[in-house]
């Protein structure tokens, strides 16, 4: 066995990501914040289309509420079409008598996180996006920081962050909307997040990719993050609608980015 130098292995690693981080994602197509269902599928997809795509996940790990299913049995479920985007992940779907597409909610994570590093997707994860790159007109990118920086005594976070440009944003920041949130404060017209509404399964997976549409130049909002923008109702342990959002919303970008239009999933209906 060849003998290995602890510090050839620190070499390589911050060699790789430096060199990652220069050539694949400080200068992308389309940056998508969030790694939930919604997050994976707009990276997955985007990256597919050809485009620069990179995922910011402030966890340690990837992949959002798609872990725990519902009530912290994990399992999960899907309706129809949404059930083509895990088959062409490789999951494994029990179709109930009630319609219903079931998986073990470990194999849906494991596989689309698969899917979308396959595709060419780039993971920044323990980052915190603090704000957005906003020109005159458009969003230009996200600005970054490590997110255990955001937990440090008041006295220690003078700690400037840094920046990414994207010619799309896909804010996928679930419940949160952290970045239209954030947007309502700069610009006039963009709705300040209402929160979700209450439980309503099937009107909630329709609103969620009918609500998910280009908010503002360069900005789409995408899944829950659309539905907590509009108080439109939750849909709770399934996550059909927030998949179809996630398509859709890469599906936006790059006809954003191209001017091709790829078909998107459902007409915007904003609630009064």
């Amino acid at each position: 066995m060849t003998n290995i130098s602890e510090i050839h292995v620190t070499k390589t690693i911050v060699n790789e990501f430096l060199d990652d981080f220069i050539q694949n994602i400080l200068d992308s197509d389309v940056v998508v914040v969030g790694s939930g269902p919604c997050g994976v599928a707009a990276a997955k997809y985007a990256a597919e289309f050809g485009h620069k795509t990179v995922m910011i996940e402030r966890n340690l790990y990837a992949g959002g509420g798609m872990w725990q299913g519902g009530y912290l049995m994990p399992k999960n479920t899907v309706g129809s079409p949404a059930n083509k985007i895990l088959e062409e992940c490789g999951v494994k779907l029990k179709e109930t008598e009630e319609g219903l597409y079931v998986c073990d909610s470990f194999d849906m994570v494991s596989k689309m996180l698969a899917s979308a590093c396959d595709a060419g997707v780039k993971l920044l994860n323990s980052t915190n996006v603090d704000d957005l790159i906003l020109k005159e007109d458009h969003v230009d990118g996200v600005v970054i920081q490590w997110f255990p920086a955001k937990h440090m005594p008041p006295f220690m976070t003078c700690m400037d962050p840094i920046a990414i440009r994207s010619k799309v944003v896909i804010d996928a920041t679930g419940h949160d909307s952290v970045l239209v949130r954030r947007l309502s404060e700069q610009r006039q017209g963009i709705p300040v997040p209402k929160g979700c509404g209450s439980l309503w399964v099937d009107e909630a997976e329709k609103q969620t990719v009918e609500l998910t549409h280009e908010i503002y130049p360069g900005l789409i909002v995408a899944g829950m993050s659309a539905t907590s923008t509009y108080g439109a109702p939750r849909m709770g342990p399934i996550f059909g609608g927030m998949l179809l959002a996630g398509k859709k919303a890469a599906e936006l970008a790059h006809e954003k980015i191209t001017g091709i239009k790829a078909g998107a999933l459902g007409k915007i209906r904003v609630p009064a």
